[in-house]
């Protein structure tokens, strides 16, 4: 299967460590420039030296808070100046807060909105010129939530629903400039982010968190976590030449757990 890949530029979103850092990687590999980007210097710096040391693309990064809108400017202007160009967009952020509807408060669903859906809007805004220059590929990571709400993940399942109706619509709006726009909704996958939202609820139920993962991956199929790179293949496939006709659509990456049709 021809990826196509080579000489490409993607910028990549909170990609200092989990889902972002492992796609970085799957592309780096296929010689795809990157543009790592989120708020932690060192983190990106580390990142930066451990992805140098794969052969194929190269890698640059830049210190961004994705709620602030001159910084995403300066992160999209950033891979474009160092590169010459920008060809794919992989939008991520941080899960916010847990909580019960109560429980949040004004403040907390307004810093959620601005990191976890007006982020990628403003994202490929800034993107869009570039992109249409050759055409080019827009990954949106949500959740599994956009198919069955997780309980106490209020501002998760509000936001990351919005994304995928972002990009339903994007992709009509972006398919005469043939760029192709999809979300990529991971399950439980083995990040920071998992083990955390684990503890919380193993101290919730009044198990160990290692009770909690069992009782966990006894509702996957596949009986396991999924790893980072595993999540990080399924983005690489859609943002190569190998897709070439599906935008618009929202793919899983759960071992099966979500039970919706």
């Amino acid at each position: 299967m021809e990826m196509n890949l080579k000489g490409k530029t993607a910028l990549i979103l909170a990609s200092s460590q989990g889902l972002g850092k492992a796609i970085a990687s799957s592309l780096i590999d296929e010689g795809v420039n990157v543009v790592l980007a989120s708020r932690n210097e060192e983190k990106l710096a580390n990142v930066q030296r451990e992805l140098m040391d794969n052969e194929g693309g190269r890698a640059s990064y830049i210190q961004t808070d994705i709620t602030d809108p001159t910084q995403i400017k300066s992160a999209v202007n950033h891979a474009v100046d160092t590169y010459g160009r920008l060809d794919i967009l992989v939008n991520n952020a941080g899960g916010p807060p847990a909580g019960s509807f109560e429980q949040i408060t004004d403040e907390q669903w307004q810093q959620a909105f601005e990191l976890n859906l007006l982020s990628y809007i403003r994202t490929i805004r800034e993107a869009l010129p570039h992109l249409k220059k050759n055409g080019g590929k827009i990954i949106n990571i949500a959740s599994s939530s956009i198919k069955e709400p997780i309980p106490g993940l209020l501002l998760s399942n509000t936001f990351r629903t919005g994304i995928v109706g972002l990009t339903k619509t994007l992709a009509g709006e972006l398919a005469g400039d043939n760029i192709l726009i999809n979300t990529v909704a991971p399950g439980r996958i083995a990040t920071d982010r998992v083990a955390f939202l684990d503890e919380v609820n193993a101290k919730k139920q009044g198990i160990t968190k290692t009770e909690m993962e069992e009782k966990v991956k006894a509702g996957i199929p596949l009986g396991r976590y999924g790893e980072p790179e595993e999540f990080a293949k399924v983005v690489t496939f859609l943002v190569s030449d190998a897709n070439s006709y599906m935008t618009g659509s929202s793919f899983l990456v759960d071992g099966g757990m979500v039970k919706s049709i």
